[in-house]
């Protein structure tokens, strides 16, 4: 066994697409090896949110539709900023302003007026908070609620020790398929890394079943953020 050439390909179906074939990797690898792929999922229930709300105003004058738009989100920010929530956490967008026309048969375009909207995205850290902020945002003329978008504050933490687990789990799979096949594991070879796609938030979801007279928080579905890594290793076969 030690003088013939022992490749070993281990992976999970989720990431098959993203590795060369057994074949290819063979006619680069002229030595007895054992090849595995690391990966690990970590669920982090969220404790904080991204809150995009937008004014959208419809005015005779291109003025008057940038004014109303001005003042709800001037409004709306200065309600924010006496509840004690940071500027940092408050992002503007600027002025979108776009004339309506009406279009009519054997007609030139009759000039309605103009549509203003602008949006703000508010970062939520206590996601008890949630729901008073949204409220908050309405009242004062803000009225379309974009996406609200479930985060934790633990992220950074988290993707360091799905790393750490992928590194692991790798390690396992490559000594178990060794001891296996009755060869001894040598160092590694080659380590292979791929930056992970951002972790992907979580949308908040109604729950239409939810008793109306109940709590109003558990009338929204918090999903859980999916943190997901992975490590490709070649180790060498004593």
């Amino acid at each position: 066994m030690k003088n013939s050439l022992l490749a070993v390909w281990v992976a999970a179906g989720l990431f098959s697409s993203a590795l060369m074939a057994p074949q290819t990797l063979a006619a680069e690898v002229d030595f007895p090896h054992i090849e595995t792929m690391g990966v690990s999922q970590i669920q982090l229930e969220p404790d904080m949110a991204d809150l995009n709300v937008e004014v959208a105003v419809t005015e005779k004058t291109a003025k008057a539709a940038k004014d109303s738009s001005d003042t709800a989100v001037a409004k709306f920010i200065a309600r924010l900023t006496a509840a004690g929530v940071a500027k940092d956490q408050i992002q503007s967008a600027n002025l979108n302003l776009q004339p309506q026309y009406v279009y009519a048969q054997d007609k030139a375009p009759e000039l309605t007026g103009y549509i203003a909207s602008r949006q703000i995205t508010v970062t939520v850290k206590d996601l008890a908070r949630l729901n008073t902020i949204l409220d908050s945002a309405l009242e004062e003329g803000m009225n379309r609620v974009n996406n609200i978008a479930l985060k934790s504050s633990k992220e950074a933490e988290y993707v360091a020790k799905a790393r750490q687990a992928a590194i692991a789990d790798a390690k396992q799979k490559a000594e178990s398929l060794a001891q296996g096949f009755g060869e001894n594991l040598g160092k590694i070879w080659q380590i292979r890394y791929y930056d992970q796609r951002p972790v992907q938030p979580v949308m908040l979801r109604m729950n239409a079943k939810a008793d109306y007279a109940g709590a109003v928080a558990e009338s929204y579905q918090y999903g859980r953020v999916t943190i997901e890594d992975r490590v490709e290793v070649v180790y060498k076969i004593q």
